[in-house]
């Protein structure tokens, strides 16, 4: 029996595309085998792989001025390969540093081009997020990197910033949470394993004019442009993450699109921080205005509870709620396939070991 999945990732997919992806795993589409064991070079695949793209740019309504690669590594990945293309030796690259991701980036970074930090929340223990106001950004920077939702902390930025050069915005947790203005931005990368589909996979939506400008003497695997050219075929992809993935942006568009799934995030978070707020008992330790719609960490009254909370929890049919290492805590993630219903039966639970414990 499935239970509520409060993972933040690999994290809860879709029922509805578990199952169709279920009855067609022996067999797709009359081909004779699994999509699995198929070609990546295959016309068969070449169709599952081009539909998906469209449909990630028809749901997040891609520009032209972009392309859209699927591709490998992790967003970890690309805290390197974007250092490595876009890094310039005369010039630094602005960094905002606003929980533990940005921070591994800004680390990953430093190894390769010179980082500049121009705001940073570490002083409150990332209970917030630096007011883009108060950036101290230089136009002659050679890009500008932050993290619109930071997974660990709940810690969220939810307008882009204005910048006078390059944006680059790690969305791995927050990517078709909601409807966003890709022309905004020149790259766009994100882990799969969150709101797209199973670990494996990597989105990047990138300004093709930025392509243009990246560093030639790079390995081509390293090399956007090379990417883009072979169609996020440049070597053998990760054929089942990119096929779960279309069927997710499918699943997607069948729910009403962006649109749809922004109104059901905005209630299910709503929903729990209000219940979090007047509880007496449990409280979230960041800033409202940063507050994230995807990522809810709470902290209970007495952390000698925490164990017994995530052994009744789990009891209860509630999984993977603790928080993070590096934190302590709990927290539930709550990914487009997290239906409300999951957050209702959470909030029932946390009332109940209240009334029990506090």
């Amino acid at each position: 029996m499935r239970k509520w999945n409060f993972c933040a990732g690999p994290a809860v997919i879709s029922e509805e595309v578990l199952t169709e992806v279920k009855e067609e795993l022996l067999e797709w589409a009359d081909s004779g085998m699994s999509i699995m064991e198929m070609s990546h070079r295959s016309k068969i695949y070449d169709t599952v792989a081009t539909e998906a793209k469209q449909d990630f740019i028809d749901i997040l309504k891609v520009p032209d001025s972009h392309d859209v690669l699927f591709l490998q590594g992790g967003a970890t990945h690309q805290f390197s390969m974007i250092p490595m293309n876009f890094g310039r030796k005369d010039l630094a690259a602005d960094y905002v540093l606003s929980g533990s991701w940005s921070k591994k980036a800004i680390a990953e970074g430093s190894k390769i081009t010179n980082i500049n930090t121009i705001a940073s929340s570490e002083d409150m223990q990332f209970s917030y997020a630096p007011n883009p106001n108060i950036w101290e950004m230089k136009s002659d920077s050679s890009y500008t990197h932050y993290c619109p939702n930071e997974t660990i902390q709940g810690v969220a930025i939810h307008s882009p910033p204005k910048t006078a050069n390059t944006l680059i915005a790690d969305m791995s947790s927050v990517i078709l949470s909601e409807p966003i203005d890709v022309s905004k931005f020149a790259l766009i990368y994100a882990g799969a394993q969150k709101n797209i589909g199973p670990a494996g996979l990597t989105m990047v939506v990138i300004e093709k004019e930025l392509m243009g400008k990246e560093n030639e003497s790079l390995p081509n695997i390293l090399r956007y442009s090379k990417h883009s050219e072979s169609d996020s075929m440049l070597n053998t992809p990760p054929t089942f993450a990119w096929y779960m993935a279309g069927k997710v942006f499918k699943w997607i568009k069948r729910s009403g699109g962006l649109d749809h799934f922004k109104k059901q995030n905005h209630l299910k978070a709503s929903t729990l921080y209000k219940y979090v707020d007047n509880s007496g008992f449990y409280t979230n330790p960041v800033q409202l205005e940063n507050r994230s719609i995807m990522n809810i960490p709470f902290i209970l009254a007495d952390s000698n509870l925490d164990a017994l909370f995530l052994k009744e929890s789990e009891e209860a049919g509630l999984l993977n709620l603790k928080g993070h290492r590096s934190v302590g805590g709990m927290r539930a993630s709550i990914y487009n396939a997290m239906p409300i219903e999951g957050i209702n039966q959470l909030i029932d639970f946390m009332e109940s070991f209240k009334a029990k414990y506090g």
